[in-house]
């Protein structure tokens, strides 16, 4: 256990694992990249980047320019895709650093022909996720755009891809194969303008999972890598394909002590205790990221048993009952993981909450220490 009183502890096996386990439904020509944007999913961007870097991906997608310069600077070679948009400033970083930006609108294309810096880029197309991307209409005149400026970023186009709204919702197809089906379209348009052998790639975890064509050049798996399923519909469809969870949380006991009946927790007198209680004091919060809506149902695992919150949860501490339980500072409490037979999952308090636990993760402070083992 680390000295320090809240640690994200990282399984550097799991990761070893869930890599080995989505390679194994590719084609070997099919690259595999880790999408580490938003710290990894809350599991540490610079952390999880070096596992996924030695375990044998093949890039890395980011949200930002920002964060590909802090894999860089940490000594990651491979390609590095960033996914959110970038502005005119950065396309210096991206290029001395080269780091791939995606275009996906007019303005962004001007700003790259308008700027000195051009670093390599990949077309976003929208296929009906109505995010970020050119429709199928414009692409046309973002052809003739490229075009017109000859060789001033046209060898710079190096892949194009799509995002899929809901491959994960293996009961609805239909809508993941029409936007296949557009972004196909999409592939023809620049293939006939001889924009030839560019990268293409559509699927995330779960068009991944779902159907082989999906795979293309590319795929980028963020939630599969970190052990986790899409959703749980696809856990069932396809379980041949095991996952490994990657993160786990823990936090130290501080301070144990007795509550009688009639006693209030926390603030706002949410709770009033009925019968004679042993509370323990856990320092973690909604800062670090335990959210304010477990107050009063959220558990921890403290000796292997679950240990119902009482009452808020505070910005940095939380109190849970301990009644019958061995239980002293220091002892362990798991928040999310495995302790003596025993297993809170982030999916369990998704559904506690009503939440998604791609949130759930993700806001898992970053300041918190990510700890490989």
């Amino acid at each position: 256990m680390t000295l320090n009183k809240v640690s994200v502890n990282i399984d550097s096996k799991a990761v070893e694992y869930n890599i080995s386990a989505i390679r194994r439904i590719l084609a070997p020509k099919t690259r595999l990249w880790a999408v580490v944007k938003s710290n990894a999913y809350g599991h540490g961007l610079v952390a999880f980047s070096k596992l996924a870097d030695h375990y044998g991906v093949d890039g890395f997608c980011v949200d930002s320019v920002i964060e590909g310069e802090k894999l860089r600077k940490e000594g990651i070679k491979k390609p590095i895709l960033v996914l959110g948009p970038t502005f005119k400033p950065l396309l210096e970083s991206a290029a001395k650093n080269k780091i791939t930006i995606t275009v996906s609108s007019f303005d962004g294309l001007v700003e790259l022909s308008q700027s000195r810096f051009k670093p390599e880029f990949h077309l976003k197309i929208d296929t009906g996720m109505h995010r970020q991307g050119f429709y199928i209409s414009e692409l046309p005149r973002v052809i003739s755009i490229i075009e017109n400026l000859k060789l001033k970023i046209e060898n710079c186009l190096v892949g194009v891809y799509t995002h899929f709204a809901s491959a994960k919702d293996i009961n609805y197809p239909t809508f993941t194969e029409r936007q296949f089906v557009e972004f196909q379209k999409a592939t023809r348009l620049l293939e006939r303008a001889d924009f030839k052998n560019l990268i293409k790639h559509a699927a995330a975890t779960g068009g991944t999972i779902v159907n082989s064509k999906y795979h293309l050049n590319a795929v980028r798996i963020g939630i599969g890598l970190y052990g986790l399923w899409p959703s749980p519909e696809l856990m069932v469809q396809f379980p041949k394909i095991k996952l490994r969870p990657v993160l786990s949380w823990q936090a130290m006991v501080s301070e144990v002590k007795n509550l009688k009946p009639g006693d209030f927790v926390g603030y706002d007198l949410v709770e009033r205790i009925s019968k004679n209680t042993k509370m323990a004091i856990v320092p973690i919060g909604y800062w670090h990221g335990i959210p304010r809506a477990l107050s009063g149902i959220g558990e921890v695992l403290i000796g292997g048993k679950r240990c119902r919150i009482l009452g808020r949860v505070s910005m940095d501490l939380i109190v849970v009952n301990v009644t019958g339980i061995k239980c002293e500072r220091g002892s362990k409490a798991t928040l999310i993981g495995r302790q003596q037979g025993d297993e809170i999952s982030a999916y369990e308090i998704a559904r506690k909450l009503g939440a998604s636990y791609y949130e759930l993760l993700t806001r898992i402070n970053p300041l918190i220490e990510r700890r490989v083992f």
